[in-house]
């Protein structure tokens, strides 16, 4: 063999050996550990994907997936990853809109367990009385309970997905009391296209209204006799190690439950760690797990897809030919917190597409391209 084809096989097995290595994707690195009681592990050493990851961050700051801030996976209940794709950062208070309005259901709960309320079928207007008189007065008002307004299925006419509803948020937010815009609805008709609740799956009709959310806020503090902030930074906040965060107010002065909380991506990790836990933070019983388990069972249809339980959202992600169950706090922007169960996966999505059409079907898409591919 002459000099000049010996070294041409060099200089082939040498190219060969780079793509080679180019190929073989390291593994990705520890997230980073932080005094806030979460435990990190390496991704693979759970079942993750380091090359979908890798590819994941790619695709989002190639702009193929816009304005994606954070995203977060932990496995059997230890981080796994944690990227930000903003100047913000881990620090940041994300606005998650309503997505937590979860943490509404979540501190009825923990309500109910203390005894300070009777149970979810509690009336709502017992709570409410110098309300009255109400305008548009029936008496199946006073049968709105509060698993009524956790289930989006009370009677009164709100609907924030029709701007000609009533009870749309957008009108509530141009007035002072916002339990009495909510009370003073007329009750809700149900035309020959639309299914009543005795004929609807569980018996009831969804309509996602944002008022009977926020009517909850003012009802906690009335039967908690705490400012609601208190109430949950006692019983929620500071047992998950959660100290900095950003509540919006009414106009009246009572912290907003209908969204809009401010809250770290790790800490919303927290929340729904928490309910994989069945209500328990390391070791801690927060919440109990009857009230967990209630919470995500179906109560309402949404659609032939979706159902929706004590202000979670519960569907499946396909990926591949394979189907994973979920259960996710969910807000404007394609904002998400996803548990999905048979993974033993908690996954954290923040974004800032506000108001942008197919912007739930973007990180819809990232958890089932990305995150679930390839997971074993």
């Amino acid at each position: 063999m002459g000099k000049k084809n010996f070294m041409s096989i060099l200089f082939v097995l040498a190219l060969t050996c780079q793509i080679v290595r180019a190929q073989q994707v390291a593994p990705l690195s520890v997230p980073a550990r932080a005094a806030d009681g979460i435990e990190n592990v390496q991704a693979e050493s759970v079942g993750l994907s380091s090359k979908r990851l890798r590819d994941m961050e790619t695709a989002i700051r190639a702009g193929d997936f816009k304005n994606i801030t954070s995203v977060l996976v932990a496995r059997n209940g230890k981080l796994a990853y944690e990227a930000y794709f903003d100047r913000a950062g881990e620090a940041s208070l994300r606005n998650t809109r309503s997505a937590t309005k979860t943490v509404t259901g979540m501190l009825t709960g923990i309500a109910i367990d203390q005894g300070l309320i009777a149970n979810a079928s509690t009336p709502v207007m017992k709570y409410f009385d110098d309300k009255r008189p109400l305008q548009n007065a029936d008496a199946r008002k006073e049968k709105i309970t509060v698993e009524d307004f956790l289930t989006m299925s009370s009677l009164l006419e709100c609907d924030d997905s029709n701007q000609f509803s009533r009870g749309n948020e957008e009108r509530m937010y141009l007035i002072e009391d916002y339990v009495k815009f909510t009370l003073d609805l007329p009750v809700r008709g149900f035309p020959a296209w639309v299914t009543k609740p005795k004929d609807s799956p569980y018996g009831r009709s969804f309509s996602y209204c944002t008022a009977g959310a926020v009517t909850l806020g003012f009802l906690l503090e009335r039967a908690t006799k705490t400012p609601l902030p208190d109430f949950a930074m006692t019983n929620l906040f500071a047992p998950l190690g959660i100290r900095n965060l950003e509540w919006q107010f009414t106009p009246s002065g009572t912290a907003m439950t209908g969204g809009g909380l401010g809250l770290r991506s790790r800490d919303l990790l927290k929340l729904g760690q928490l309910y994989a836990n069945g209500g328990t933070w390391n070791g801690k019983r927060i919440i109990s797990e009857q009230w967990v388990a209630n919470s995500i069972r179906a109560h309402a249809q949404v659609d032939d897809e979706t159902e929706y339980g004590y202000l979670w959202w519960l569907r499946s992600f396909k990926s591949g030919d394979k189907k994973f169950r979920a259960y996710l706090m969910q807000g404007n922007g394609g904002n998400k917190v996803a548990v999905l169960p048979d993974l033993n996966m908690v996954v954290v999505i923040t974004t800032t597409n506000y108001n942008i059409k197919g912007a739930h079907e973007l990180t819809d898409r990232l958890l089932s391209e990305y995150i679930l591919a390839d997971v074993h």
